[in-house]
């Protein structure tokens, strides 16, 4: 009994996580008889449901579950060997038919990207679903945030060195009074915040919420807890890797839904060869562990050991 209550613990824990254990379930159920298949069954009620004529069956929320975490591995190798230009318009286009909760990610790809890289998701945009990125962003959102996605996504930022430093002081107060006033006129819906925030380049802003943090005694991002959207606009402008950070923890709690899951493999993928060295130091220090100590304790099989491969490249 004690091999087979093994080989149980083998298999309930390859169906667990994100992804499956393919070699241990190969190796496994290959050698398990009818009987030995039947035990499982009955001694596995996360995943099987006696039906009322008396035999075990699926739980079919599971079923649904199980087809998701198989086809991590295969996501993940197209994402990854997708050229970042289709790869950035497709998960834009995605996001934007699933409906606001992707909607951080079209803030991923507008504020992490250079402006040749956006520029370039703009041109596969064109070519893959002959409509303009910008055309379809504001045609389906439709609350308070449209005019900034529709600027960030549509922006072409400088990126030299130059920065004006009065110019960058006298825009700090302006986003000081508009998050000042809030409770009269939401941030989100000033016109020259959206302007700051979709057309400065990053130096620029990095110098704008210094002088922000002089005047009023805190972070931005601090006083940005109320709206969401601009909280990540703003880390993903110029602290990048604390917002991949916490996303990547999110991704892997016990809460999580489909939609925050789906970072995990994202977010990998799409940073492996920016800057995960960074985003795996944050994370190390803000929640006192790697990431490839996570994917060791939540993910499995060969999806586990790419996207290790991935966390890898950062050194």
């Amino acid at each position: 009994m004690g091999d087979i209550s093994h080989d149980f613990e083998a298999v309930t824990k390859a169906f667990s996580g994100f992804g499956v254990d393919e070699i241990s379930l190969i190796s496994t159920l290959g050698k398990w008889h009818h009987e030995e298949r039947k035990s499982f069954r009955k001694g596995a009620p996360q995943f099987f449901t006696e039906d009322d004529r008396l035999f075990e069956r699926w739980n079919d929320g599971h079923i649904a579950q199980l087809q998701i975490e198989f086809l991590r591995f295969k996501n993940a190798m197209v994402l990854w060997t997708m050229h970042p230009w289709e790869r950035d318009a497709r998960l834009l286009k995605e996001a934007l038919t699933k409906g606001p909760e992707s909607y951080r990610l079209l803030i991923e790809v507008a504020c992490t990207r250079s402006s040749e890289e956006l520029f370039g998701a703009r041109r596969a945009y064109h070519s893959l679903f002959d409509h303009s990125m910008e055309e379809d962003v504001a045609y389906h959102i439709n609350g308070p945030e449209r005019k900034l996605f529709v600027a960030l996504v549509s922006s072409y930022r400088y990126e030299g060195q130059r920065v004006n430093d009065a110019t960058a002081k006298s825009e700090a107060k302006t986003l000081g009074a508009a998050i000042k006033n809030a409770n009269k006129k939401k941030p989100i819906e000033d016109e020259e915040v959206v302007r700051i925030l979709a057309t400065r380049s990053k130096l620029h802003l990095k110098a704008i919420f210094r002088h922000y943090k002089e005047m009023c005694g805190k972070n931005i991002d601090e006083d940005l807890e109320a709206d969401l959207i601009l909280k990540d606009t703003v880390q993903c402008l110029c602290i990048p890797q604390t917002y991949f950070s916490k996303v990547l923890d999110a991704s892997v709690e016990a809460s999580a839904d489909e939609n925050a899951k789906e970072a995990l493999t994202r977010v990998i993928v799409t940073r492996a060869d920016v800057d995960m060295k960074e985003i795996n130091e944050e994370h190390l220090s803000r929640y006192g562990y790697t990431l490839s100590d996570m994917l060791e304790d939540r993910a499995n099989g060969n999806f586990k050991d790419f996207l290790h491969a991935l966390v890898a490249r950062g050194g």
